[in-house]
């Protein structure tokens, strides 16, 4: 009799197009302006007056890009798939200091290679995400953009890297966007909280809820979006990602803005999700994204 033979196999994270729910928009019931708390805010602070909006949960159908992932661009979508990058001089992802030294130039190169009109790139900052408990910051489950027209040009005064003024409204009245470079950090494919996508084409301007952010820390009031369902967005999302890939989120592009431009909106909504698929004890997703002004 043959020896019985065993085989073990490597879980694989979900594939394929899945319909999952998504947290929109809900506006505050005093139809008061929206904001919410950022920065280091207190423990103590009652969780309700951390913001005052909430969220409607709405299941929408999400597109797996995995099989043609080529077929974006910035300019249409507002966000682009980037595959088979080289392994980061940035080992650990700890350290900040050790992220800016190593892995910014990396993030900075990247931007220049697929924008060749850039004659600047400054990153202004990053942000790691646990999906564990106990991380300070966890994926957002709510759909949002990271910038506002607004507050994008607060970024190119503060952030810029101008002299002066003068030298400030002169990058401004060029061409400037903030893109988001997010990856994963997990060792293996991404099993859980995958981030979806929006194509900006099929955005509408109002599904785009400015909302406050109010920094507790240093009294800067900056803004970001909030954003109302409707069923013309169709939404995407890269499956099994790994830290080989890169996903450009354009939060804003000042060209949409210019008469006659060729560019559809410019800016991304974006959500953590729950696959409905996703197995449990899956490993809870790491992720850094860094934003960047990109001048050009």
């Amino acid at each position: 009799m043959a020896a019985a033979t065993t085989t073990s196999s490597t879980p694989q994270p979900p594939q394929g197009d899945v319909i999952a729910t998504l947290n929109f928009y809900s506006p505050p019931e005093d139809r008061s302006t929206p904001y919410m708390l950022a920065g280091d805010v207190p423990a103590d602070v009652d969780p309700s007056k951390r913001r005052n909006f909430s969220d409607v949960g709405i299941p929408v159908l999400i597109r797996d890009v995995r099989a043609n992932a080529s077929d974006y661009s910035l300019d249409r979508d507002a966000f682009q798939i980037v595959l088979n990058q080289p392994a980061s001089s940035e080992q650990s992802f700890t350290d900040d200091a050790s992220i800016e030294a190593n892995y910014y130039p990396e993030v900075t190169a990247l931007l220049h290679s697929l924008i060749p009109s850039a004659h600047k790139v400054v990153i202004f900052d990053h942000t790691i995400r646990r999906a564990a408990a106990d991380a300070p910051r966890t994926p957002v489950n709510r759909v949002h953009i990271d910038q506002t027209p607004s507050s994008a040009m607060q970024r190119v005064r503060r952030h810029g890297g101008a002299s002066s003024p003068e030298e400030a409204e002169a990058l401004l009245a060029g061409r400037y966007r903030i893109i988001n470079v997010w990856r994963p950090l997990n060792r293996g494919p991404v099993e859980s909280s995958p981030l979806a996508f929006a194509s900006s084409s099929t955005l509408r301007d109002e599904d785009i809820v400015p909302v406050e952010h109010r920094y507790v820390d240093s009294g800067y009031v900056g803004q970001t979006a909030a954003i109302k369902y409707h069923e013309g967005q169709k939404w995407y999302y890269l499956s099994g990602m790994t830290g080989d890939e890169r996903i450009l989120l354009e939060c804003f592009d000042s060209e949409a803005l210019r008469d006659g431009t060729a560019v559809q909106g410019g800016r991304v909504p974006h959500s953590a999700f729950e696959d409905p698929r996703t197995r449990e004890g899956a490993e809870a997703r790491e992720s850094i994204e860094v934003r960047a002004l990109v001048f050009g």
